[in-house]
């Protein structure tokens, strides 16, 4: 008489519940001997061993388990066994899936610690049922490779990296160590689209396989490394970028390098963020400036010099997208408050803008637009000292090169450089804005569209000045009382 089915303690549960192949109790893993070994006359392959016994209620007119039935067909089609098999093998997925198969219980002793000990009579055999398995089809493919004398790597890289990853989660639950490593080193060889890395990553941590997995991530795994190691490599790339030969390639780098500083600014804004720091952008900057000023000086000279006109109004433009595109830097990174400082301090480079022809220096007034768009942004918070040294040190240059930035070149846009410019002008006090508005006011009568349009700076400025007036008064412990004098009636 067969004797019944002993359940195993909690104790001896197998490492698949421990990696999430199994669910915590209640569970179903069932093994005991059978009455006899199974006939030994022939060594019948493993399609011939399985047995589709469903023990669900009757079929349905569709099963719904017909294409997972021909996947693990194929996987163990034309494959045979040594010798017949003395272990019985019943899988079970969640939704009721059920595949028998018979297997050695020798093969399964000696490559799986999960099962030693759980065999251990070897002359009788054996029933053993996994129910609620997460994957049916990667325990058949599992089990098709221990019992393989084929190079495991070598089967394993004709399969997508998915079902690598799945074998390689039923191997860790089984404890198949020739499956682990072939896996890992299967994996370790494929090449990973940024999703499937994600993947990998994932499942190798919930793995927790520490050494073996060291060298799988190695491709996607850093060094502990400090702010000054990063910022060495930083400046390196933006320096290569900078004085590029190539102009197409200097372009398509530079906006590469700024589409992945953004994105990282986007999706890492609480961690992994890029740690750039402040210091190298500046001496970027610094950089920039110095080389403007050179080439600001041989530009006065071109009379004297001899250079060819052509190179130095290329070698203006290049370093003002330069200086351009590190800014734009600094104020995505929010980095740009000393910037308009530093820019407002270059009362040498002022200077020597207006003795050079408009076509050769116009690019340089981009960068001031550039900090008078951030300023009316509110992304460049800085005093009203440095907003108004600013407009005096290069305001009168963006109005001599307005028209030029408007037309040649890569145009601004004229809405958006004049609503930064008035928007910059009426956060400084009532009488600077005064000065700045009817300065602009007289230009713009006599030169029209070749000079930005400060309307609405205007408008605002004359409300303030004459139409609402908020008077200031000190009074006692240096509180302030405001008084509104309405005088539009």
């Amino acid at each position: 008489m067969e004797p019944p089915p002993t359940t195993p303690t909690r104790d001896n549960i197998s490492a698949m519940i421990k990696h999430g192949f199994l669910p915590d109790p209640p569970y179903k893993i069932r093994v005991s001997p059978t009455r006899s070994p199974p006939s030994s006359k022939s060594s019948p392959t493993l399609l011939e061993m399985m047995s589709n016994n469903h023990e669900d209620p009757p079929k349905l007119p569709e099963n719904p388990h017909h294409k997972l039935q021909e996947r693990v067909d194929k996987i163990i089609s034309g494959f045979t066994l040594s010798e017949s098999g003395d272990v019985k093998l019943k899988l079970r997925s969640k939704e009721g899936f059920s595949v028998s198969m018979r297997v050695q219980r020798r093969v399964l002793v000696g490559k799986s610690g999960f099962f030693v000990g759980k065999l251990p009579d070897k002359k009788a055999g054996h029933l053993v049922e996994i129910e609620d398995c997460d994957d049916v089809e990667a325990y058949v493919e599992t089990l098709v490779l221990m019992h393989s004398s084929e190079d495991l790597r070598k089967r394993l890289m004709k399969e997508e990296l998915q079902r690598v990853l799945a074998v390689l989660k039923v191997s860790v639950a089984i404890m198949f160590e020739a499956g682990i490593i072939s896996c890992l080193e299967c994996i370790e060889a494929m090449p990973w689209s940024e999703e499937e890395e994600e993947t990998v990553i994932s499942v190798l941590n919930a793995l927790n396989l520490q050494g073996p997995a060291i060298k799988t991530l190695e491709r996607v795994s850093v060094q502990p490394s400090t702010s000054e190691s990063f910022d060495g490599v930083f400046l390196q790339l933006m320096e290569g970028v900078l004085q590029a030969k190539d102009e197409k390639a200097r372009r398509e780098m530079k906006a590469l390098i700024s589409a992945l500083l953004k994105e990282n600014n986007t999706h890492n804004k609480n961690h992994n963020r890029i740690d750039i720091s402040k210091e190298t952008l500046y001496h970027i900057c610094h950089c920039c400036i110095d080389s403007l000023l050179r080439h600001f000086m041989e530009a006065t000279a071109m009379e004297t010099s001899g250079r060819d006109r052509g190179l130095i109004m290329a070698e203006i433009s290049r370093e003002s997208d330069n200086l351009q595109w590190v800014v734009d830097i600094l104020v995505d990174r929010q980095m740009g408050e000393e910037f308009v400082s530093l820019w407002a301090d270059q009362s040498e480079l002022s200077a020597l803008h207006s003795r050079i022809p408009t076509m050769y220096r116009y690019e340089i007034s981009k960068v001031t637009a550039q900090l008078c768009v951030a300023i009316g942004r509110g992304q460049i918070l800085t005093s009203k000292e440095a907003r108004f040294s600013l407009l005096q040190t290069w305001l009168e240059a963006l109005y001599d090169d307005f028209g030029w930035m408007r037309r040649a070149g890569k145009p601004i846009d004229k809405k958006l450089v004049e609503d930064g410019l008035s928007q910059t002008v009426l956060t400084l006090p009532l009488a600077q804005q005064q000065v700045i508005v009817v300065n602009w006011f007289d230009r713009f009568l006599n030169n029209g569209d070749d000079y930005p349009n400060l309307r609405r700076a205007f408008e605002v400025w004359w409300r303030r000045a004459f139409v609402r007036r908020f008077v200031v008064e000190e009074i006692e412990n240096s509180r302030l009382q405001l008084a509104v004098c309405d005088y539009s009636g």
